[in-house]
């Protein structure tokens, strides 16, 4: 996409690219779940793809490609989900956008204990110093892992943190789909 800024890795320009797309979609949807596949192998093995995402326009697109995959089943928890995913050889590597709501730290001892995921959620909810935040989480086969955190009240492409560990709980989930 045109308006994703120049990163040093392909998984990088692959996350900012996808959370670029999602944030054209607008706040409060579900999670997104996409396939990262080699764009020179695409362009080779499947042209009549490639073209479909324009990727046939005689520039050389080097690194990744995002295909988006078919919508996450809302009735299912998101890491039962994960579970039931095997990729394809073909497939490099993946990736994941979801919405959640966080807390500062400092909220953090203010929290009852022992409450129900579902009281927990409706806590936090309720909470004045809640943010919402949208990450996007890719991992490809080899290991590599990259994250991008973008937060609702600073939604910006300027204002995207990136990191390789920011969210390392669903970048394992991911890296389990290829074990």
């Amino acid at each position: 996409m045109s308006n994703t800024p120049m990163a040093a890795s392909p998984l990088t320009r692959a996350v900012l690219e996808i959370d670029e797309y999602v944030s054209g979609l607008g706040w409060d949807r579900p999670a997104r779940l996409f396939a990262l596949v080699d764009t020179a192998r695409l362009r080779t093995q499947e042209p009549g793809l490639a073209s479909q995402l324009g990727l046939d326009d005689g520039v050389e697109h080097a690194g990744l490609t995002p295909i988006e995959q078919e919508e996450i089943p809302a009735n299912k928890p998101l890491d039962e989900f994960l579970g039931t995913i095997a990729w394809p050889d073909a497939v490099a590597g993946c990736a994941l956008t979801v919405e959640r709501q966080m807390l500062p730290p400092s909220a953090e001892t203010s929290v009852p204990e022992g409450l129900s995921d579902a009281k927990l959620a409706a806590w936090v909810a309720a909470h004045p110093d809640r943010q919402e935040v949208r990450m996007t989480v890719a991992v490809l086969r080899d290991g590599a892992r990259e994250s991008a955190l973008r937060l609702r009240e600073k939604d910006s492409p300027t204002e995207v943190l990136t990191g390789s560990d920011l969210v390392p709980g669903l970048a394992d989930a991911l890296a389990a789909t290829f074990a």
